[in-house]
Order: C-alpha cells, then structure tokens, then sequence
C-alpha cells in the first residue's frame, strides 16, 4: 500500500499564485501532472533522488518542483498563472528514470487529485 495525498489547489485569478504539496513515500522519481476537461493527462514537471528536475515547456520558468525529505512531501510552486492552467492536478510516484516522466503511465501511484481554477 503506498500512499499519496496531494492537497493545495483553489481558484485564482490570472498572475496569482499557488503551492501544492504531495505527501508520499520516497521513490526515485516524484512527479505532477494535470488534466484539463476534455484532454488527456499531461506532465508538469518531475525531480528525482539526485534533485535533478524537469519541466513541461509550458510552465518552465513559472513552476518549481522541489521536494522535503524529512517531511516525504512534494512541493510545485506555481506562479504566473494562466487561465489555460486550469486542470485537475495529480501527484505521481514510482522507481523510474526522470527522463521516462512525461508519460502518465509509468507511474503506478497517484494522489486522488486536488483541482486549480484560474479565472478572472
């Protein structure tokens, strides 16, 4: 049994900002994405046990990923917000390379989802 809690979403308006936090056991590769209505599930951005991170091209440079150990809690600091942001967001984990993250279905745990709304 492995367990994910992701939490933090809410709504903002555009240019605001948001912290969310995933608590989970320890795998290499800890990740978030997110699914808008409609679409399929789409990699944000991951960070793996050396600290290396990775991001999607369309949140580079307004989202962080970074990770406590001592709390086994997942951070991505969202900032800049976009109304095109909106979606659920889902906190992944498994023993994968950072370089196999953007694709969905190489994690075998996932949190329960917490929704950003982004909206004037």
């Amino acid at each position: 049994q492995v367990d994910v809690v992701d939490s933090g979403g809410g709504s903002v308006q555009p240019g605001g900002s948001l912290i969310l936090s995933c608590k989970a056991s320890r795998y290499n590769c800890l990740a978030w994405f997110r699914q808008a209505p409609g679409k399929g599930r789409e990699g944000v951005a991951a960070i793996d046990s050396d600290g290396n991170t990775s991001y999607a091209d369309s949140v580079k440079g307004r989202f962080t990923i970074s990770e406590d150990n001592a709390k086994n809690t997942l951070y991505l600091e969202m900032s800049n917000l976009k109304t095109e942001d909106t979606a659920m967001y889902y906190c992944a984990v498994d023993d994968l390379p950072l370089s196999e993250f953007f694709t969905a279905g190489n994690f075998g745990y996932w949190g329960q989802g917490t929704q950003v709304t982004v909206s004037s």
